[in-house]
């Protein structure tokens, strides 16, 4: 299968239903498929081939939509960009990627990065904003206007995307994700209902996170409507599922709790929703009780997964969100097209219960990391993913996360890889050491927090720290807390024990 077959099955199916909603904007499917036809020759006019990337950097929009689609059709591979990004973690993915062409909009312009000496070594940029077209910029109308191609049709294992995920040594890593690994995750979220067939969907989440491509292509698939919001805010999400009769939404807890803590909520006529996906970070039952009585009428519905895994292994399904359940606690169990198991320190399987390594098999698995052959060959082993998250599996074959073996922090639906963050600490130079980890946080799920050890005779406040580790990775990556000691708690061989830090906090925490 390929990512553009649900376009072609709606164009025939219902070619003057409407496709996507943006603001004022809107496109039958028809339209859209006119429309992409000639992007995809814009593309291509580019001097981009089969295989090449194609990079984009905005806010959510029609055009972000369109991109995806005209890429897939162009016979591309996408390389969307995190918005929260750095330049430099932008330069790198750009260089590690070999993309030579990026698409940009007034986000860009907003965080001064078109000065960034990354953008001023690529062969096209484009510009898909509302203000005015920067200096040696294309105009995105100019690309729709040129002379449409037929649709290449890439498909199955060819390359579909790189999705860049923080990296354990201080580098973004590049998930390589096939037609087939997408599609197959879609028709197993479609099967499982993480998004309903044919919904009205709005895209609150970021739309170059993973989590909403994969509803992304459900929508496509299915046949149903696009609606967007440049980004989330509860007050333009509310406004959007009133104004355009949304169905679905899939939200990290921090943004469904932003959704029901708004003071104005019932203000507005939400009766067309019917259901919300969540995932992506640790939510409280306080907050399902608080959305289930607030939505008494909307389904919903929990996934786990990662980047690697196309990103669903598993969901809690609607009929299973039973409160006071202790279910209500796992993260669902396997998705039809996946199988999971635990496994101990050896790679053996380990027994029903016991906690171990969550690994995970099936289609959706990713092809590798973009040039990184030893560090996929260290995670896909006999054709599993070995995720690094530890759990167990109860006797239904339900998963309980328990923890994660990596140094991996979950902040408002955001991975932070603890190493990006301690090597950004300390090349201040009054740092000498830094432990980096999570802790609960009621509004992020997690925040990072830092605990430093300064160079003798050396000083730097918590906000000189920040605002130092803010020049150098994104602003949700940067400790939220920090504090200052005199010394780690190190293992012989010299490892700093950061769950002994992490538990001495909690049990502080309780105490007060």
């Amino acid at each position: 299968m390929y990512l553009t077959q649900g376009l072609h099955r709606s164009v025939q199916q219902k070619p003057n239903e409407l496709a996507a909603v943006f603001g004022d904007r809107s496109t039958t499917f028809v339209e859209l498929r006119n429309r992409v036809a000639q992007l995809a020759g814009g593309f291509r006019s580019l001097g981009l081939k089969d295989g090449d990337r194609i990079a984009y950097y905005g806010y959510n929009s029609d055009r972000f939509h369109e991109y995806y689609l005209a890429a897939f059709w162009a016979g591309l591979v996408v390389h969307p960009i995190n918005t929260r990004w750095s330049g430099s973690e932008i330069a790198f993915s750009l260089a590690d990627a070999g993309t030579t062409v990026v698409i940009v909009d007034d986000l860009a312009v907003e965080k001064d990065l078109l000065a960034h000496p990354a953008f001023r070594e690529l062969t096209a940029l484009v510009w898909a904003g509302a203000g005015q077209t920067p200096a040696d910029a294309l105009p995105w109308d100019e690309l729709v206007a040129a002379a449409p191609i037929d649709d290449r049709r890439r498909n199955g294992a060819d390359l579909a995307g790189l999705f860049y995920t923080g990296g354990t040594t201080g580098f973004p890593k590049g998930v390589m994700l096939t037609h087939e690994n997408l599609v197959t995750c879609a028709m197993g979220a479609a099967i499982h209902r993480f998004v309903n067939c044919e919904a009205v969907f709005l895209h609150a989440a970021p739309m170059f996170h993973l989590a909403d491509l994969a509803a992304w292509t459900v929508v496509n698939l299915t046949g149903g409507t696009h609606v967007m919001i440049p980004s989330f805010s509860a007050q333009l999400a509310l406004e959007a599922i009133a104004r355009h009769r949304v169905t679905d939404v899939v939200l990290v807890p921090a943004m469904l709790q932003a959704l029901v803590d708004y003071p104005q909520i019932k203000e507005f006529d939400l009766g067309s929703l019917r259901h919300i996906g969540y995932g992506g970070s640790p939510i409280s039952e306080a907050l399902l009780v608080r959305t289930q009585k607030m939505f008494p009428d909307v389904t919903l519905c929990q996934a786990f997964g990662q980047t690697e895994l196309s990103p669903i292994t598993t969901l809690l399904l609607p009929h299973e969100h039973s409160l006071g359940s202790p279910r209500l606690r796992s993260a669902g169990r396997a998705v039809a097209h996946a199988e999971i198991k635990i496994v101990d320190d050896e790679g053996t399987e380990a027994e029903l219960g016991s906690v171990g390594e969550i690994a995970a098999r099936g289609p959706h698995v990713m092809a590798g990391y973009w040039n990184r052959p030893d560090e996929t060959a260290a995670v896909l082993i006999d054709g599993w993913m070995h995720t690094g998250d530890a759990g167990y599996l109860d006797a239904d074959g339900y998963l309980f996360v328990v923890d994660r073996l990596k140094d991996m922090i979950i902040s408002g639906g955001e991975n932070v890889y603890s190493a990006e963050v301690e090597n950004a600490l300390c090349s201040h130079p009054a740092v000498a050491m830094a432990a980096v980890f999570g802790l609960p946080d009621e509004r992020w799920g997690e925040r990072v927090h830092a605990v430093v050890v300064l160079k003798p005779g050396s000083a730097a406040t918590e906000e000189d720290l920040r605002e130092h580790a803010k020049g150098l990775i994104a602003g949700y990556k940067c400790p939220r807390s920090v504090e200052f000691t005199e010394a780690l708690p190190v293992t012989a061989a010299g490892k700093v024990l950061k769950r002994e830090l992490r538990e001495s906090r909690l049990k502080a925490s309780a105490i007060d």
